[in-house]
């Protein structure tokens, strides 16, 4: 019978998936729909006044967020025992709209593969 994952592997993957969503989600907001609204539409309507503020308050929020999800990322590929190369592309995802869903995907599908039931049983 294989061993499930190590509570310290299930916290920091849990602690990167939520970061990883948040990120992905406020990335997608600011960059497919404040942007557009800011700098596509003409100054002083509604729509582009929504799309300034969406981008000064969420520009910053997911700044701030996004260091919380590199130090998640990072701690998850430590625990995980992640290459570099692995762990790079990792956290660079956070900077391209929708692309952290897929890394987030592909590194909760890592971790079960290696860690979780799946894994071969480790003998102490």
């Amino acid at each position: 019978m294989s061993p499930e994952i190590r509570p310290d592997i299930s916290r920091a993957l849990l602690a990167y998936r939520v970061m990883a969503t948040i990120v992905g989600v406020l990335l997608v907001v600011l960059i497919l729909v404040g942007v557009p609204l800011k700098y596509l539409l003409e100054d002083g309507t509604g729509a582009q006044e929504l799309g300034d503020w969406i981008t000064g308050y969420l520009g910053v929020a997911h700044g701030w967020l996004y260091m919380i999800f590199l130090f998640a990322a990072f701690l998850l590929s430590r625990r995980a025992d992640w290459d570099i190369p692995y762990t790079a592309v990792t956290l660079l995802c956070g900077t391209v709209p929708v692309l952290s869903f897929w890394a987030e995907h592909r590194a909760t599908a890592r971790v079960r593969r290696e860690h979780g039931a799946d894994a071969p049983a480790t003998t102490p």
